[in-house]
Order: C-alpha cells, then sequence, then structure tokens
C-alpha cells in the first residue's frame, strides 16, 4: 500500500484545516487508519484513527477539535482540523494496517505503512 499525504499549511490560531491520504495498492485491506504529528525534539504521537469507516477514537489533545473520516470509495483518508492551536503545530502523517487490537490504535509502533509527512504550522 502507499500512502500520500496533503493539505497541510500555515495558518493563524482557531483557523482550519483539512489533511487528506491517498491510498493505492489493495486498500481495501488496510481496515484500520490513523493520523499522527511530531513536533521537533518530540515523540511521533497518535492524534486520531479509524477502525472500518465508523469506529474512530482520539487523543485528549484534539478531541471535540479534529474528525477523522475515511471515504467508501476511494479508501481517502480525512482529518478536519479545526480551532487549531500553535501546539498543533507539527508533521501529520497518515498510517495504514490491516488488523489491529482496539487498545493499539494510536501507537505509532504498531503501524508498518507510512505516508511521507504534510506539515501543519498554527501561529498564535
Amino acid at each position: 500500500v502507499q500512502l500520500v499525504e496533503s493539505g497541510g499549511g500555515s495558518v493563524q490560531a482557531g483557523g482550519s484545516l483539512r489533511l487528506s491520504c491517498g491510498v493505492s495498492g489493495y486498500a481495501d485491506r488496510y481496515a484500520y487508519m490513523a493520523w499522527f504529528r511530531q513536533a521537533p525534539g518530540k515523540e511521533r504521537e497518535g492524534v486520531a484513527s479509524i477502525g472500518g469507516y465508523t469506529n474512530t477514537r482520539y487523543s485528549e489533545a484534539v478531541k471535540g477539535r479534529f474528525t477523522v473520516s475515511k471515504d467508501r470509495a476511494s479508501y481517502t483518508l480525512y482529518l478536519q482540523m479545526d480551532n487549531l492551536k500553535p501546539e498543533d503545530t507539527a508533521m501529520y502523517y497518515c498510517a495504514a494496517e490491516p488488523r489491529l487490537a482496539w487498545w493499539q490504535l494510536l501507537r505509532a509502533s504498531k503501524y508498518n505503512y507510512w505516508g511521507q509527512g504534510t506539515q501543519v504550522t498554527v501561529s498564535s
């Protein structure tokens, strides 16, 4: 499977961005997908995950502000980010995996397939 992120950019605090992750190569086999982010000097952290098309999970840092979804026709993964804060600044990555337990969904070490990332910068 190949994953390609897009949609990153620079916004002011309170603004919105929508990230996309295009999926190719047996996309239907990768039921579990997630968004991670990594700021300079910090570990990669799980932001949001989706199992199938409706089973979502979010980190406490973004709950209520970010929404993850997946298109049934194209398998494209989305992350709608609203009310962005400066602390959301990071490189954002999408990841995919065929099978995961619910407690693994936001653990970076459990994913083997990654995109190249897209930068999100939020200014105050």
